[in-house]
């Protein structure tokens, strides 16, 4: 996994766990178009669907 996947991962789980201010899918979508942009063609789907699981893990209603 590249590096800029592993930073952008802990940020975005950070906001999952203690941003509760922070909209789920705004949390997700901007980790996705980071990912999207400076990293691999990949990265955006796997970013997304690691951070889906994560949300609904924590954020479960």
């Amino acid at each position: 996994m590249p590096v800029i996947d592993r930073c952008i991962l802990r940020i975005s789980a950070y906001e999952l766990l203690f941003a509760q201010e922070v909209p789920t899918a705004v949390a997700i979508s901007e980790a996705v178009d980071l990912a999207k942009q400076y990293s691999t063609k990949d990265s955006g789907r796997f970013v997304n669907g690691l951070l889906a699981r994560v949300a609904s893990e924590v954020r479960a209603s």
